[in-house]
């Protein structure tokens, strides 16, 4: 199949060549984001591959079909930026990667959780500066402190996993609960108890019409004051202008992002040379407990990996069955 990939980076040429030897297959890479502007550069590809800031809607769809296109691979588990009932309608197939290494998010979530808690950055700043005063790092012991994962799925149970090392108490919540959770020492609640409850809350649950800014003003009042919040996750699922209340008023005590709601602007591109013309993100970035990331927690060599076999492996499987391994049915929405 000849493949229009989108969103490409040298990293994504390197796996995907790589993963691609002896399958056939025939690569186009495209630097700009998947839109309808740039839907053209599709023109004769069986299929297009993108990342989670490229654009499938309904017009971008009716326009790489018109360029020949009738499958969407998804390099990324998360499929809320496809229309999947124009691609129903339209006759595409669309498939994603719905697993390539929980432990690189969920490691990485930890990281996010051990930075802010003990104020590394903060610190590592200061003794560059050769400030090696320890006001203002005070942190606390993870053990014995109540830990709310919400959503656990295969990212979900590993945290899970990892915060009852630390002896932390576990609060769960996702619609169906998952065994390995429950044998680890997890404990389902409601959501709103997990959030009253939680001193540090880390969201791990897919971005849907239902679970679009999950975190808004009124959970974040409904957080037991100085809560640690991280999203590792899809950016929409907090409400960005709520999370800068909630710093002010001090509901939340600390912020931590690898995700944004608006990142497509943002993040995977070099804007040190720019002004900041976001200003919700440039007013989170003043705070400083506060420690934001561009979208890097799936960003390991087992991950990158994973994706790009797993891409590889729906392409042919579309080619040879007419089906990807992994599939995205319209009954998905919602």
């Amino acid at each position: 199949m000849k493949v229009a990939v989108f969103s490409t980076k040298n990293y994504d040429r390197s796996f995907i060549e790589k993963a691609g030897e002896g399958s056939g297959h025939e690569f186009h890479f495209f630097e700009p984001h998947l839109t309808r502007e740039t839907a053209p550069l599709a023109r004769g590809a069986d299929a297009v591959c993108i990342f989670v800031n490229d654009s499938a809607d309904a017009e971008t769809l009716a326009s790489v079909k018109e360029e020949g296109v009738r499958f969407v691979a998804l390099r990324c588990a998360g499929f809320n930026n496809v229309d999947l009932a124009a691609a129903h309608r339209l006759g595409m197939s669309v498939a994603r990667v719905p697993a390539y290494s929980p432990h690189a998010v969920a490691e990485y979530t930890i990281g996010l959780i051990l930075a802010l808690n003990r104020k590394l950055c903060r610190a590592h700043n200061r003794v560059r500066e050769g400030n090696f005063s320890l006001e203002g790092l005070l942190g606390f012991d993870l053990k014995g402190k109540t830990a709310g994962v919400v959503g656990t799925g295969a990212i979900g149970a590993v945290v899970v996993k990892i915060l009852r090392g630390f002896g932390m108490n576990v609060l769960t919540y996702d619609l169906r609960e998952n065994p390995d959770c429950l044998a680890d020492g997890a404990r389902y609640v409601s959501l709103d108890e997990l959030f009253a409850e939680s001193d540090v809350i880390t969201l791990h649950c897919p971005l849907t019409p239902g679970t679009r800014h999950l975190v808004d003003a009124d959970r974040i009042a409904s957080l037991k004051p100085g809560c640690m919040l991280i999203n590792t996750s899809r950016g929409a699922l907090v409400d960005a202008p709520a999370l800068i209340e909630g710093l002010k008023s001090g509901q939340i005590g600390s912020l931590g992002l690898d995700v944004y709601e608006e990142e497509a602007d943002l993040f995977f591109e070099d804007l040190s040379n720019y002004m900041l013309q976001d200003d919700v993100f440039a007013r989170l970035l003043t705070f400083p407990n506060v420690l934001i990331t561009g979208h890097q927690a799936f960003f390991t060599e087992e991950a990158l990996s994973a994706i790009a076999e797993t891409t590889i492996a729906n392409l042919t499987g579309f080619e040879k069955q007419g089906r990807p391994e992994y599939e995205v049915s319209v009954e998905a929405i919602g």
